[in-house]
């Protein structure tokens, strides 16, 4: 319990599940992400039973306050899940039939789809090398009378370009979303040399708390901005296009069924309480990696630049001796037989098939985020993991990758 109870306040505990497609082999299998979930959340969770108010009650509103705060935006919207989030910012800046939003092909879909939800067109650029993000560099070629806006994406936890995304938008009068649904928790140092957390540097931005993120409400999103026409219009978005003090059967416009419930976030409110703990977590499991990888060769550690900081959402290495994306799938099959899980992050969105299908994209399209696809693979990543297991992942890994 906190302040206020008498109740003395037992050990934070924290709730593993089991992966059924990890296999035993000897040592326990590790997972590939696990939720930092403990006692001060479940009796968060229960005092919102308690209280009989499941949703759309006071918990919703203090973590949307939590998450605007901590990003240092005014206005929260929270939602069931970051898709929507970003759904909803799509809608409110208006972008509709044949709009262009110019974005990165190598993401979660979530970042492309929600521009089709819309029947806009995703207008793709390809990514930078190093950090994985859309290349800047190449935006301005990309742009046509049609272009809407730009929606980067802060790949992996790591914060893209704001500082000239942030120019070309001004000098093109766009709007700019900032897809930060991997990336609670980042930082970005500015031209002027302040730094501004994730989420917080474009016209709106998102953040989504699925159980792999850095802090869960088991499903759920939210929207982020300091703009009040997008906060309002999101609000009425997500509940059906209700508008603040309307009749409840007689909705504005057109919305949909986003909302999330009182138990999600009493959950995060909880999470955010941890926030500090929690990142500082998973920022030294991704610094036993970087020491533990840095002599093994044909792997590549996530790249760590100058003047952003790193949210850690997952860890993800390159494979830069593959030959093919055939390998990695080796690879990965090797160490999942050892019971370590691993995941393939992310394929290429163009080559999806109903991008191809739809907007004719071939391989060879966008070469690098293609070579990039082909290597990268998740390696075992939360905030629970020790670093003797950090060791077996990366022993298992040297062993898997001479198998194949």
């Amino acid at each position: 319990m906190r302040s206020g109870s008498r109740r003395r306040r037992q050990p934070h505990r924290r709730h593993r599940g089991h992966d059924v497609s990890e296999e035993k082999q000897g040592s326990p299998p590790i997972r590939l992400s696990s939720p930092d979930v403990g006692t001060d959340e479940v009796e968060a969770v229960l005092e919102v039973f308690r209280n009989g108010r499941i949703a759309l009650g006071p918990k919703l509103f203090e973590f949307e306050r939590a998450v605007a705060d901590y990003t240092g935006c005014a206005y929260g919207v929270a939602v069931n899940s970051g898709t929507s989030a970003l759904h909803i910012i799509v809608r409110s800046l208006g972008i509709g039939d044949g709009d262009e939003v110019i974005t990165t092909p190598f993401s979660f879909i979530a970042s492309a789809n929600c521009i089709l939800f819309e029947r806009a067109i995703p207008r793709f650029v390809d990514i930078e090398p190093d950090t994985l993000n859309i290349d800047c560099s190449l935006i301005d070629s990309a742009i046509t009378p049609r272009t809407k806006a730009i929606l980067a994406v802060d790949l992996f936890g790591c914060p893209a370009d704001w500082s000239q995304l942030r120019e070309l938008a001004r000098a093109h009068n766009l709007a700019l979303i900032e897809d930060s649904c991997e990336a609670l928790g980042a930082r970005y140092r500015l031209s002027d040399g302040t730094w501004a957390r994730a989420g917080s540097l474009g016209d709106a931005g998102t953040f989504a708390f699925y159980p792999n993120k850095q802090i869960t409400t088991g499903e759920g999103g939210i929207v982020v901005t300091d703009r009040d026409d997008i906060a309002a219009l999101c609000r009425s978005l997500r509940n059906q296009g209700r508008d603040d003090g309307t009749d409840w059967m007689q909705p504005t416009r057109l919305g949909y069924s986003y909302r999330i419930a009182e138990l999600n976030c009493a959950l995060g409110l909880a999470q955010m309480r941890r926030i500090d703990e929690i990142l500082a977590a998973r920022k030294r499991v991704a610094s036993w990696y970087a020491e533990l990888l840095a002599d093994v060769a044909g792997v590549r550690a996530p790249y760590e630049p100058e003047a952003k900081e790193t949210g850690w959402f997952v860890y993800v290495v390159r494979l830069t001796e593959s030959p093919s994306r055939e390998y990695v799938y080796a690879v990965r099959d090797e160490l999942r037989a050892r019971g370590i899980a691993c995941a393939n992050y992310f394929y290429p969105i163009h080559l999806l098939p109903h991008y191809r299908e739809q907007f004719g994209f071939r391989e060879g399209d966008f070469p690098i985020t293609e070579r990039v696809a082909s290597q990268t693979l998740a390696l075992p990543f939360y905030n629970q993991l020790s670093r003797e297991e950090v060791a077996r992942v990366v022993t298992s890994l040297q062993t898997a990758m001479e198998a194949v």
